[in-house]
């Protein structure tokens, strides 16, 4: 309960791995629940932070009271601001390096005047640390794949694809053999994607 008696917003958090195939389904999540009367807050790296500020504009993300924009550090060392990070080395680094930025934070946001406490945290499947800090502080946490329902379905089909043999490929001839002339049929959900 509000300090007025009014129940307060649902407050969740929203962490997408840094790279703009993430961040973007996460963002029009977040808006989508914000319009809904969630209270929102969307955590970039302090690297893609600087980007979107230089790339839009200074005041940009200043956002609506009930939709803020925050930062944590991804642990790798400073860069040209239009550098690509380097995937590997950023998968390592956020995994080692943001649990406790990310706790700070929390706590900070559980501390503000102004601000419901959260509620839920909704987390890219690639920033693990995030279960680890919801356990920790008590509160839910929800994983958002962020890949197309293609992608999803690829990576699914992965285990199959392994014992049956089919991948990893042993050579190139099946770009000459006729094999990718054969129709799919044993992939639920995918029978006759290549049919003609």
């Amino acid at each position: 309960m509000g300090s007025k008696g009014m129940i307060e917003k649902p407050h969740a958090v929203f962490i997408p791995y840094p790279a703009q195939g993430h961040i973007i389904p996460m963002l029009q999540l977040a808006k989508l629940l914000n319009y809904k009367g969630f209270h929102i807050t969307f955590v970039n790296t302090e690297f893609n932070h600087r980007r979107l500020l230089k790339a839009r504009g200074p005041n940009s993300l200043d956002g609506l009271p009930s939709f803020r924009f925050e930062t944590i550090p991804d642990g790798l060392p400073t860069t040209d601001v239009n550098a690509t990070q380097d995937i590997t080395a950023l998968c390592f680094s956020t995994r080692k390096n943001c649990l406790e930025p990310f706790k700070d934070l929390l706590s900070k946001l559980n501390s503000l005047p102004n601000s419901p406490p959260v509620t839920c945290i909704v987390s890219d499947g690639g920033m693990t640390f995030t279960l680890e800090a919801a356990q920790e502080l008590g509160i839910p946490v929800v994983i958002f794949a962020t890949a197309s329902a293609c992608g999803l379905m690829g990576y699914l089909q992965l285990r199959p694809l392994i014992e049956k043999g089919l991948i990893p490929l042993k050579d190139a001839s099946y770009l000459t053999n006729g094999y990718l002339d054969t129709v799919i049929d044993w992939i639920p959900g995918m029978r006759g994607l290549n049919s003609p």
